[in-house]
């Protein structure tokens, strides 16, 4: 009978991850923690004497106060419930519990991570560092070109702030006359037409006059056909740590954080940083308020009185 029961829910994780998989079109990485937070969750159930479908609220209560006895932080016990709570609700749909017994639990508390962010400053060096790459290439054409590469994809990314999956991807075509703007695919394939700044501008005329027109402005001999978004994180972090930074600290998705607090401290208006990254809701795009709110509040800390 414990074969059997242990064959049963074996077989009901295995159909609750095909139906992420088929019909939400969960990614793989995501199907892989399902299943692992699942088998993890069937393990404890077994030391119960219990299985899915005889499981109680106690029951995940227990678990999960057993992951923070672990010493599992809020946002993993908080990714697990989650998983739990979806396989229940997968369950009851399908008429194999006519209850959730993880309907009323709540999730921990979770602290949202505020992005890393560079400096203006830090930024700069940055730029500065990948033209004098360029400059001291010039007379050995294959490294000229890997410097102008990264030199522009630099130079794009800070410009635009879009995502280093829409940065490598970038076909030719997109770039609109006089290269004032550029129109980017974003996620769901909805566009958006994004203006470059003169730096940007002018290091993509050169790059558009210096090599042969392609479907992407950054061809590779990858199956995609374009530069792989690694390839340039790892030219990004080398070149952090030309430029004296910390190669921990600086990535694509760090850049383009920087664009959005560098705007937002500017004086941008939140919609148009919205627009401009592409965020579908704005509860997304107001997280970049905190990261001023935060530097703010170290600031104030700094004065005499503040204690």
């Amino acid at each position: 009978m414990a074969q059997d029961s242990h064959l049963q829910d074996s077989y009901l994780i295995e159909t609750f991850l095909e139906m992420m998989s088929a019909e939400r079109g969960a990614a793989k990485n995501t199907i892989v923690a399902y299943r692992a937070d699942l088998s993890d969750y069937y393990e404890f159930l077994l030391t119960k004497k219990t299985s899915f479908l005889s499981a109680k609220r106690e029951h995940i209560i227990s678990h999960l106060e057993r992951l923070d006895d672990y010493g599992l932080g809020a946002n993993s016990v908080a990714r697990r419930l989650s998983a739990i709570k979806q396989f229940y609700n997968f369950l009851q749909v399908e008429g194999l519990r006519g209850d959730d017994p993880s309907k009323i639990i709540p999730a921990p508390k979770t602290a949202r991570a505020l992005p890393k962010v560079l400096s203006v400053e830090e930024v700069d060096i940055l730029l500065s560092v990948a033209k004098k790459q360029v400059e001291e290439a010039r007379k050995n054409k294959s490294k000229a070109k890997k410097a102008q590469r990264l030199n522009l994809l630099l130079e794009l990314l800070y410009a635009t702030g879009m995502r280093v999956s829409e940065l490598v991807s970038l076909k030719t075509a997109a770039v609109m006359r006089d290269v004032y703007f550029i129109t980017i695919v974003g996620k769901g394939n909805k566009e958006r037409i994004v203006p470059l700044n003169d730096g940007a501008r002018e290091m993509l005329k050169l790059w558009l006059g210096a090599n042969e027109r392609t479907i992407f402005l950054f061809p590779a001999n990858t199956k995609s056909g374009h530069l792989e978004r690694q390839v340039f994180a790892r030219e990004l972090k080398n070149l952090a740590l030309k430029a004296g930074i910390e190669a921990s600290r600086v990535s694509p998705h760090v850049l383009r954080h920087a664009f959005a607090s560098h705007l937002l401290a500017g004086g941008a208006n939140l919609r148009i940083v919205q627009t401009l990254l592409g965020h579908a809701d704005i509860s997304t795009t107001q997280i970049y308020t905190h990261v001023l709110d935060e530097r703010l509040r170290q600031l104030v800390a700094l004065h005499p009185l503040s204690d």
